[in-house]
């Protein structure tokens, strides 16, 4: 019987999921309860009632496994949620207002004023401040609610909330939920231009720790509730990195690419990545390296607005079409952020295609992307990309796969669960059963598939990758 367990606990935009994985990185049980998906509820939502659905679900994933593992063996618990997402609280650490969701574009003129104002008085720090950050919904908050200022106590993340609710400490976070409320992660300290250039009080912000520091023990009241030890709680993660512990790119060299809705890149270098036109910012890791990432506006939403209905079709065809000699840019809207920058960046494909050529061709035009995205990442750090894991729905299509090693030259390994709260019970693990989220994401991730290129296809997609990067500046969008 395993001698340890660890829960992990995911709070997103629609939902709450709790996993329990055991000190070999099995997943024991599980639990998800839905959110409705509303106009209102992109732009705040209830914290109270996160907690009712994170106790509901934590209820219904322990009590079947009463009879078929000791619980008194859990031994840790992390919360990882969205990035962005930040909540006042009373000096009772009651929330004086719903949640600012991450995705409430109301901030948008207090997003440019940070950003203009860190530019100004702390450029050496993080400047990429937008309608996404919790610094901007904080001075949104300030401006609009002045009458309730007086009462506020704390501002904290979401995840940080739930962590409080498990723990009762509510006065800490973790680096990687603090760098966009403007905390300095390269110098540990809240800067002074917070305070003295925004309507912001020094006493409102957290302590900040590295993810997956102890910061207290399970409630006596809630232990009893749950049938579980008192538990140490742990500072939590972001849900975009939690996501990359569970799928095992912790080390220096490592990196994740999730292909989503998306393509988001997140890895690990043994120094701060500076990239002077802020396509990617760095979180600080656990044990002092740095977490760069990025994320495009290119990935597989093309796949459910035209191809989802014929995917194990597609997917066949594809795999005696690679490598086709198109060149497509299959981005559905108009701009792109990164790996490179444009305001008139469109997508492309030849005309006349079939459907299955066109979803081949679209296929190879996002890894001739996440290409251009890792040669630009090892321009900007000086260091060597030497490992690729994968996540997200495109890591479901071995022909992508294939197509997605041959034009990245390195091999691709897909992990079995790369979840968010896999990750944070990785996190949970990693002080207080390992020695290091290191040792403990080598321990608890598994590999469920690795693959390799093979010479030939590496030397066709070469030349492909070549006159796709050509197209691009042909159109503009790359200089």
């Amino acid at each position: 019987m395993p001698a340890a367990y660890f829960i992990g606990i995911d709070v997103g935009t629609q939902g709450v999921r709790v996993v329990l994985i055991d000190e070999n990185g099995t997943v024991r049980g599980s639990q998800e309860e839905v959110f409705p998906l509303t106009d209102r509820s992109r732009e705040e939502q209830s914290p109270q009632h996160w907690w009712s659905a994170c106790l509901r679900c934590l209820r219904m994933m322990l009590y079947p496994l009463r009879g078929t593992i000791d619980l008194q063996k859990v031994k840790a618990a992390a919360v990882t949620s969205t990035s962005g997402t930040v909540i006042p609280l009373d000096e009772r650490n009651e929330p004086l207002h719903d949640a600012l969701m991450y995705s409430d574009l109301r901030p948008a003129p207090e997003g440019k004023h940070c950003k203009a104002v860190a530019e100004q008085y702390h450029a050496g720090g993080y400047t990429g401040f937008n309608a996404s950050s919790g610094l901007s919904k904080m001075v949104w908050f300030v401006r609009h609610f002045p009458q309730k200022t007086s009462q506020i106590r704390t501002w904290v993340h979401a995840a940080d909330y739930i962590s409080g609710m498990l723990c009762g400490n509510f006065r800490v976070t973790d680096y990687t939920n603090a760098l966009k409320s403007g905390y300095d992660v390269h110098q540990a300290e809240w800067p002074d231009y917070l305070f003295e250039q925004l309507p912001l009080k020094r006493e409102w912000m957290q302590t900040v720790v590295p993810s997956g520091k102890p910061i207290g023990t399970l409630r006596h009241k809630l232990a009893n509730e749950l049938g579980i030890p008192e538990l140490m709680v742990v500072a939590g993660m972001t849900d975009g990195c939690a996501s990359q512990i569970a799928s095992g790119a912790v080390r220096p060299g490592d990196w994740n690419t999730t292909i989503g809705t998306t393509l988001v890149v997140k890895g690990v270098t043994t120094q701060e990545l500076n990239d002077p036109e802020g396509r990617l910012y760095s979180h600080r890791h656990p044990e002092g390296y740095w977490m760069p990432g990025g994320a495009s506006n290119i990935g597989a939403d093309w796949i459910t607005t035209n191809f989802k209905e014929h995917l194990a079709e597609l997917n066949q065809a594809a795999a005696n079409l690679i490598p086709t000699a198109f060149i497509a840019y299959p981005l559905r809207q108009q701009s792109e952020r990164f790996p490179f920058i444009s305001a008139t960046a469109r997508g492309f494909a030849p005309d006349g295609l079939s459907d299955a050529e066109l979803f081949t061709a679209n296929m190879e035009g996002v890894a001739y992307v996440e290409r251009y995205a890792y040669e630009l990442i090892e321009s900007l750090s000086g260091e060597r990309v030497n490992a690729i894991y994968t996540a997200g729905g495109a890591s479901n299509s071995d022909t992508w796969l294939t197509i997605r090693s041959n034009v990245l030259k390195r091999p691709v390994y897909k992990c079995t669960q790369v979840t968010g709260s896999v990750g944070a019970a990785i996190l949970a693990a990693s002080q207080t059963h390992f020695r290091s989220l290191t040792q403990a994401a080598q321990t608890l991730t598994k590999i469920e598939k690795e693959v390799k290129p093979s010479e030939e296809l590496m030397l066709a997609y070469d030349r492909n990758y070549e006159r796709f990067i050509q197209t691009l500046q042909e159109k503009g969008f790359l200089t």
